[in-house]
């Protein structure tokens, strides 16, 4: 079967991939995930607050003030709670484009384009076959309007695109009050792919001890939901490559995700649940799903659930909402 897919201008043998993740620190595992299929080894995210430590020093600057609220300590992250800092990041990069034979996407996570240019270059120079842009921003100033937030993210697509050749990828959130429009306006802006969506993980707190506990929640299956609305609405109006991200975990989800649009599948929590082995699973069970259905090919199929073709693609989510608070018996 043909699973062929083309994803931020690479020809890639099909679309299944690892997500970024913490395992791509372990050059044992990234093999791993090479002898399972996986069609690119997509670092993890170097956060910006790494290059802040890094170029401006500002680590005196955090933990100074922080000790004068002790609740305040678990609000910002120390520097050696990262894996890997800039320097040891972008060794791995080099070693894992010596050990592998399949695109290398590397990874930067923050929310101003300052630190960014100089990182980008280095990580295009080390080796990457491209760049995602991860970018993980919660608007809490009750000063800053939507349209800022919308500014800041297309000012870092802008700079970046402008330092680097290599294709760049930009992360999102599902919170814009029209993402169809931010994604049109990242396409114009000249981004090679959008990834749909961050997952922001949403700390507890402990009320004896006055800190933030970070939780981490593994997805699941349900959280794919939101990913295929949002491909199936963009999905034939962009330029740009489409990926999914987030709720992956059978073949049966790969085939829904490629079918609203997605020419690159990215997997987290199955593999952390199952191992790298998932990815072959997911591989070869749409493959079979394509030939019972009979597909010639992964590209005949995908977009065939999008909605390029309906007149108002609102009021058919509204009237799948009306009809779903309708439907329920009591």
């Amino acid at each position: 079967m043909d699973l062929r897919t083309t994803y931020l201008g690479l020809n890639l043998p099909h679309p299944f991939m690892p997500g970024a993740s913490p395992m791509v620190d372990r050059l044992d595992l990234v093999k791993r995930l090479e002898d399972a299929g996986a069609s690119a080894i997509l670092m993890h995210s170097l956060f910006e607050e790494q290059l802040l430590k890094e170029e401006l020093a500002t680590y005196h600057h955090i933990e100074t003030p922080s000790e004068s609220f002790a609740e305040a300590l678990t609000y910002l992250p120390r520097p050696d709670e990262f894996n890997l800092g800039p320097d040891q990041y972008l060794e791995q990069l080099v070693r894992i484009k010596q050990a592998v034979d399949v695109p290398v996407i590397a990874s930067l996570n923050g929310f101003t384009s300052g630190g960014w240019i100089r990182y980008a270059r280095l990580m295009q120079d080390a080796g990457a076959n491209a760049l995602e842009l991860n970018v993980y921003y919660l608007a809490t100033n009750p000063n800053e309007s939507g349209e800022d937030v919308e500014a800041r993210t297309l000012e870092i697509l802008k700079a970046v695109k402008q330092a680097v050749t290599i294709p760049v990828s930009i992360k999102l959130s599902p919170f814009f009050s029209s993402f169809a429009n931010m994604a049109k306006r990242l396409d114009e802006a000249g981004a090679d792919g959008l990834v749909l969506f961050n997952r922001f993980y949403q700390p507890d707190i402990d009320v004896d001890a006055l800190e933030v506990e970070p939780t981490l929640r593994l997805s699941d299956s349900s959280e794919l939901n939101l990913r295929l609305r949002w491909l199936a609405v963009v999905s034939g109006h962009l330029k740009a490559s489409l990926a999914v991200s987030g709720g992956v975990h059978t073949s049966l989800d790969a085939v829904k995700a490629v079918m609203t649009g997605a020419h690159a599948v990215q997997v987290v929590s199955a593999i952390l649940q199952q191992g790298p082995d998932v990815l072959r699973r997911i591989r070869e069970g749409v493959a079979q799903w394509l030939e019972e259905h009979e597909y010639d090919s992964l590209e005949q199929m995908r977009g065939s659930m999008n909605l390029l073709h309906c007149p108002d693609p609102s009021s058919f989510e509204r009237a799948n909402y009306i009809r779903i608070l309708q439907g329920y018996k009591v």
